[in-house]
């Protein structure tokens, strides 16, 4: 009976499938538990090695957990709008809808190969109008609320209309617009619906609002702060710009606190809870309001609003800045200074808020040419731009204290602006202190002493005494702009009437996506939704209808734009407990049952993403009811990342005068990625040694990755054919290969991200071909613990495999199974309680690594053992199962069992087994152990020394000589001194 692992691993995933071993039911007398991956975008590039790590992680877990008794819910899914099946759209002009499907076909087929343990009847797809029904119907719930800050919670729209027609608003505590008008109950029903409905926007959960976005002019449409990197967009590298666009945003800054409060509640990493904590950014301090000098004698009174953590440092401010976004700036600009100030907009422009908030080195900015006036000396401060500065932070506006903060002290010293002693000036703090206190005003060091705080509630206390400042707490989370100029994502249920937005009703719910011929924006620079031909309400017939049917009276025009890729990721958690339910999101008889995820597991890169957002629903369909607890995941875990082995050669091309390019390809193990080398070892045995070099007009040194596959894994050796023939290195067939001194031809290997674009991505259908789904499972866990970062190595996979094949051969060998009914020896027992001691705690404790090498050992003693016992075989294979699945359903089933392994209960550890009873002594002569005896540790000193005395190797070694005398310590050593 042979190990072919192959036929065994498709027999069993059939198996799995057919029988929907693990389909989970709504409602079930064992205890729930909900284990949760981030579902995986679906990119045309199929899975590599290093996406599966969470994946297997996750499902150990869940096959522990029904082992343990538990009704597990492992569902999977796939986030399947998105820029990449779009951008291929427009490159191709093929539909995203078909090449999506087409990548989802392969994502299934990779992830059924690993043999995971999902329920595949409750698969969703963000893309299908049936899930995205539910995205919209959320849109409709944000946008029919508002925030009572008097209860803490969103409550219905309608509840706000009740208030302002009874009192108005001057009573509404709400999270809302700033500089919303005060009304009273009269001036509110002397409004027009219009005006009431404008009103009512400035309060909604989901607005619209002109709002400075990151705009991506090549993309054509809007990108989050967390699609960005290094200034550039994540997918394709491009330019972003700041712009200015009216766009939907969501009130996600109404749960600021709430956000923060509830990291308390849950068990996820402190580094992510870390990461939210700054990303959400509370502080406490004070509201400050400047007053604006007026430039010209008909300028209407401005003033500009700042928030400051240290308004006891109001006396230090010798100018203010803006951000060169912020809307005064164009009208207190004055024309002397207008030329200077306009390029420097147009400059900041084209840096992300990221790079602004990064670069500390870098000062610029521009003086308006207006001035403020301080709120208690009245003297006048200079208002300049600057790009530290960013408009969605605070009010975009600072009060600049040189003397007291870094950023601002080398803005002033650049600009040569005064620097004012901080307690210069009528000192309003003075008050608040001892005349011992007194004394040590005008020391910085004072500024960090414990009374800033006296001085601090002082300077609020007077600030509001003139009616320029009020105490506030402020939170740099900012709405999310909820917008994207994109064709690939969930349709808004929007459409307008005199410009004013109109939910379509739940009912006719969902608004599909239409069919467009081009998926790029319009010559007019509408979203790629302005090219749909049949895309306008029909409010009479409720349904979609065609746009020359637009008359404004009872047909209307459509949301152009559509949802941001985290829309449909923010709640598919509770979507999967009710899948196939056409009338709720999920019934409450279901959320009820699975509350919350128990166990979730993905990436560390959407903490300040997917992870914040998903909580801002949770905690709103909390408010409205919809769902029964607002943290929607109990514990997460961030898995690391599986690093890829990147091999590299260093391409040196030689442009020549009248001849064509020329080049040499180094290969070599000692080959260092730096200038020095190129200049000094490269350059010299290379080049200037070449009989033509007086020819060469220049050199260019090109340090490059080779794609792996024609790389030999384990001599690091480049096969120079398969070179010569890769249609990525066509240009060097007739270049010179320089080998290694020995004449090898060798790469140099780096770690790095595994990445299509490095050419170091190992396909997982390759591995799992070759050594099986139950090695490359055990391989990835025993490369170290789930949250670190690890190095792929192929070549390491041979060990996890050759373990397998150990196993194997522990049930079974060429004449089938060796398993006998014999009772186990006490060895046997022990080696088989450890090892369950051992998993079970690496389990819980999500140490998969260590497992592995626990298997290892158990196989390799209880081989030793020439263990055959039924008894402790059927429970190893048990303990084994989470992490090898195939094999160890096959030789369950060959050992004559029906039901599926995954249905076992989980071995119990039973401690007695690990109780020792004897101690096999060392014997010493003379400190020279000679022999071992087996004695029992219930033997008295007196007891041990007779049995050891009477031994035939005692007599031996004594040969009839009395010993001068024998210690004896118990559970220890036996020593004759002789």
């Amino acid at each position: 009976m042979k190990y072919n692992f192959n036929e065994i691993e498709a027999k069993w995933q059939k198996y799995w499938a057919e029988n929907q071993t693990f389909k989970a039911v709504n409602n079930s007398e064992k205890p729930k538990y909900y284990v949760l991956d981030m579902f995986p975008y679906p990119s045309g590039a199929g899975l590599h090695v290093g996406h599966p790590l969470g994946y297997i992680a996750s499902d150990i877990y869940a096959r522990y957990k029904r082992h343990k008794g538990f009704n597990v819910l492992h569902p999977q899914g796939y986030d399947s709008f998105g820029l990449p099946a779009e951008q291929y759209a427009i490159q191709t002009g093929q539909h995203p809808a078909i090449t999506t499907a087409e990548n989802i076909k392969t994502y299934r087929r990779q992830l059924d190969q690993i043999g995971f343990s999902f329920d595949w009847s409750r698969e969703v797809r963000t893309s299908d109008a049936s899930y995205y029904k539910w995205t919209q119907w959320i849109f409709i719930q944000l946008f029919n609320s508002w925030f009572n800050n008097d209860t803490n919670k969103a409550e219905d729209i309608s509840t706000l209309e009740a208030v302002f027609v009874s009192e108005g608003n001057l009573k509404v505590n709400a999270v809302c617009d700033d500089n919303i008008e005060s009304f009273s109950a009269d001036d509110w029903d002397a409004m027009s619906s219009e005006a009431k409905q404008k009103i009512l926007l400035q309060y909604r959960l989901t607005y619209l609002a002109e709002t400075e976005v990151n705009w991506c002019p090549e993309l054509g449409t809007v990108l989050a702060n967390d699609e960005i990197v290094n200034g550039v967009s994540e997918r394709g590298g491009y330019p972003v710009i700041r712009k200015k666009m009216t766009q939907w945003s969501m009130r996600i800054s109404a749960y600021a606190e709430r956000l923060l409060q509830g990291l308390e509640t849950i068990d996820w990493t402190d580094s992510l809870k870390e990461s939210q904590r700054n990303w959400i950014g509370k502080s406490v301090g004070a509201s400050v309001t400047f007053n604006v000098l007026p430039i010209t004698n008909n300028q209407k009174p401005t003033t500009i609003s700042v928030f400051t953590t240290r308004p006891d440092t109001i006396f230090g401010v010798s100018f203010m800045t803006l951000a060169p976004e912020h809307e005064l700036v164009s009208q207190i600009t004055t024309t002397e200074q207008k030329a200077e100030v306009d390029a420097y907009v147009l400059a900041t422009a084209k840096r992300s808020e990221r790079d602004r908030m990064a670069d500390v080195k870098t000062i610029s900015g521009a003086f308006t040419g207006a001035y403020a006036e301080h709120p208690f000396t009245k003297e006048p401060i200079p208002i300049w731009i600057g790009d530290y500065v960013l408009a969605g932070y605070g009010t975009g506006a600072v009060m600049s204290v040189p003397c007291g903060d870094e950023r601002d002290y080398a803005f002033a010293n650049h600009f040569n602006i005064p620097i004012i002693n901080i307690f210069d000036g009528v000192d309003i703090s003075e008050s608040a202190f001892s005349d011992k206190e007194k004394t040590i005003i005008g020391n910085s060091d004072f500024l960090n002493g414990m009374n800033y705080k006296k001085a601090t509630k002082r300077a609020i206390y007077e600030l509001e005494q003139i009616g320029q400042g009020e105490g506030k707490t402020n939170y740099r989370l900012r709405d999310a702009v909820f917008s994207r100029q994109r064709y690939w994502g969930e349709p808004f249920p929007v459409y307008y009437v005199k410009g004013m937005p109109q939910m379509i009703d739940a009912a006719h719910l969902p608004i599909k996506l239409p069919e467009v011929e081009k998926y790029l924006p319009t010559e007019t620079g509408e979203p790629p939704l302005g090219n749909a031909t049949v895309w306008a309400w029909n409010s009479i017939d409720n349904k979609v209808v065609s746009n020359d049917l637009i008359d404004n009276e009872t047909i209307f025009p459509l949301e152009l734009n559509t949802m941001p890729g985290w829309a449909g990721s923010s709640f598919y958690f509770n979507r999967y407990m009710d899948p196939e339910n056409p009338n709720e999101m999920a019934s409450k008889e279901a959320m009820d049952y699975w509350q919350d995820v128990d166990l979730y597991i993905g990436g560390s890169e959407h903490a300040t993403g997917h992870l914040l957002y998903a909580r801002f629903w949770q905690k709103f369909l909390f408010d409205k009811g919809v769902v029964p607890v607002d943290e929607f995941a109990k514990k997460l875990i961030n898995q690391g990342m599986i690093l890829g082995n990147s091999a590299f050669v260093l391409i040196v091309k030689m442009n020549y005068v009248n001849e064509d390019s020329k080049f040499k390809i180094i290969c070599r193990n000692d080959l260092k990625n730096s200038k020095e080398y190129f200049d000094e070892v490269i350059f010299e045995n290379y080049i200037h040694s070449d009989s033509s070099f007086e020819k060469i007009l220049d050199i260019q040194y090109i340090y490059s990755n080779i794609d792996i596959s024609i790389i030999n894994d384990i001599t690091n050796e480049l096969d120079i054919e398969k070179f010569k023939n890769h249609s990525l290195y066509s240009d060097y067939i007739n270049g010179e290969f320089i080998s290694n001194d020995d004449g090898k031809y060798l790469v140099t290997r780096e770690v790095e991200k595994m990445s299509k674009s490095k050419y170091n991505v190992v396909n997982p259908d390759n591995i799992v071909s070759d050594y099986g789904a139950d090695s490359l499972r055990l391989y990835e866990m025993f490369l170290g613990p789930l949250e670190q970062y690890k190095p792929w190595n192929t070549a390491g996979i041979t060990g996890v495999h050759s373990f397998l094949k150990k196993l194997w051969k522990l049930y079974a060998d060429d004449n089938g199974l060796k398993t006998t009914d014999t009772a186990p020896t006490k060895d046997n027992l022990k080696t088989l309680h450890k090892t369950i001691k051992k998993v079970e705690d690496d389990i819980e404790n999500f140490s998969f690594n260590t497992s592995v090498s626990t298997f290892m050992i158990a196989v390799n003693e209880l081989g030793a053992q020439k263990c055959t016992s039924k008894e402790i075989l059927e429970p190893l294979l048990v303990l084994i199962s989470p992490y090898a699945p195939h094999i160890s359903e096959e030789l369950w089933s060959q050992l004559g069992h029906e039901r599926s392994i995954s249905t076992v209960a989980f071995p119990k550890f039973d401690a007695n087994h690990l109780v020792e009873s004897s101690k096999n002594y060392p014997i010493s002569f003379n400190g020279k152990t000679r022999f071992t005896m087996e004695l029992s540790l219930d033997m008295s000193k007196d007891d041990i020394e007779a049995a050891v005395m009477a031994h035939e190797k005692t007599k031996e070694q004594l040969q009839g000589r009395e010993p001068k005398k024998v210690i004896v310590v118990p559970g220890k050593i036996v020593n004759i001194v002789g």
